[in-house]
């Protein structure tokens, strides 16, 4: 079976993670954002420098960092290769972790780049940034302003890679889940 490999990408607290929740209840395989799993990871080792930040700015090791994210969704992309699912969903792609160093000014390893070339995703979809839903908590630090910036550096990340981005319209879960499935399976 071919699968169609669909990122749910955008900047924080656009919906990303209740979309894909949606898209697992209706039974489609998803890999979820691995972020959340690495920063408990580093708050439970002491290598956070503070809780103030996004754990990509304030973790003592940057580099290291990103290579574990890297790791990680290098990892789910191979993984999904041996799904037999026709439509595979991943919070986040591979080229979020450049847009995320681009965005705090970190260097572009080569590493990541090659990573980026070689995994290829099928569709990237963005959620755009809706003011009416951005909220703040303790994994988002982000004000709506970094937010946006946060945005044109995943619009960036995914335009250098050659990706068309399509843009999900505001709108409920449940039809912006729609609009992902039926644009998918055109």
């Amino acid at each position: 079976m071919n699968s169609k490999k669909i990122v749910i990408t955008g900047g924080p607290a656009t919906g990303k993670t209740s979309v894909i929740r949606s898209l697992e209840a209706q039974d489609y395989l998803c890999f979820h954002e691995i972020i959340r799993e690495l920063t408990s990871e580093a708050k439970d080792l002491g290598n956070l420098a503070s809780l103030e930040t996004n754990p990509i700015d304030s973790v003592k090791d940057p580099l290291e960092f990103n290579k574990k994210l890297l790791v990680g969704r290098t990892s789910q992309f191979i993984a999904s290769n041996k799904a037999m699912d026709n439509l595979i969903f991943f919070d986040r792609g591979i080229p979020d972790v450049l847009a995320y160093m681009m965005h705090y000014n970190q260097d572009l390893n080569p590493e990541f780049i090659t990573a980026a070339e070689n995994h290829k995703y099928d569709f990237i979809f963005l959620l755009p940034m809706w003011e009416k839903i951005f909220t703040t908590d303790e994994e988002r630090f982000e004000s709506f302003d970094e937010a946006l910036k946060i945005e044109d550096c995943l619009r960036k990340s995914y335009s250098d890679f050659g990706y068309k981005i399509i843009e999900v319209p505001f709108d409920t879960i449940e039809n912006r889940t729609t609009f992902i499935l039926n644009t998918a399976n055109n």
